[in-house]
């Protein structure tokens, strides 16, 4: 089943005060944090490949980056199948990036049919594809596609947080912190985006690094 989809900030609200309801450390992380984003994005090829170009580089390199690419009006998976490596090479591609994201290009993705897709079974079909790992999967179901009920476990800024924010000795391996957020069924998507917001409040305060 596809689930709640969140469509609007009246979304994001709903789902900040539930938690709040049930976990009296969110309800304090919110005081501090305001209002929580809807961080929506539009879904598809563009959407995927943007999180490739982005993966282990600066906001400002990444960003430099694609600004290449779509004045070379390589963002459509059409354009990046038929360019040549050099041509991908000059808008400041790696050699490894040019394989993803040609990979990404050839995949076939029935990215309508995600849509109607459970999480599960979206996740599984991204994470097949080559440079597209867990996170970049789970990132696009959760903002791509609106998805209310997914977390990304992996990623250590909500690992921090969480630590920080549940007392807790270390930021909790992946697989614990799963466990740990089930417990924020239905709303898992919004729970992220309050670590993720808490993070940046404590981050502040505290200097954290990561």
């Amino acid at each position: 089943m596809v689930g709640r989809i969140i469509t609007s900030d009246a979304c994001v609200a709903e789902g900040a005060a539930y938690l709040a309801s049930i976990e009296p450390r969110f309800a304090d992380a919110l005081v501090l944090t305001g209002d929580l984003p809807l961080r929506l994005k539009s879904d598809g090829f563009e959407a995927l490949l943007g999180a490739i170009v982005s993966q282990q580089i600066s906001v400002a390199a990444a960003g430099s980056i694609w600004k290449r690419l779509c004045a070379a009006e390589l963002t459509s998976s059409v354009n990046v199948s038929s360019a040549s490596e050099d041509d991908l090479r000059g808008c400041g591609l790696s050699r490894p990036k040019i394989k993803y994201v040609k990979s990404l290009a050839d995949a076939g993705v029935d990215y309508a049919a995600l849509r109607e897709a459970s999480t599960q079974d979206v996740i599984a079909q991204l994470i097949e594809i080559k440079g597209i790992g867990r996170w970049t999967a789970e990132i696009y179901a959760m903002f791509s596609l609106g998805r209310a009920d997914v977390f990304a476990a992996g990623d250590l800024a909500l690992q921090e947080a969480a630590k920080i924010l549940f007392e807790l000795d270390a930021r909790p391996p992946e697989k614990a912190f799963n466990e740990m957020a089930e417990a924020w069924t239905p709303w898992r998507s919004v729970a992220a985006r309050l670590l993720w917001a808490y993070y940046r409040v404590a981050k502040d305060r505290e200097g954290i690094g990561l």
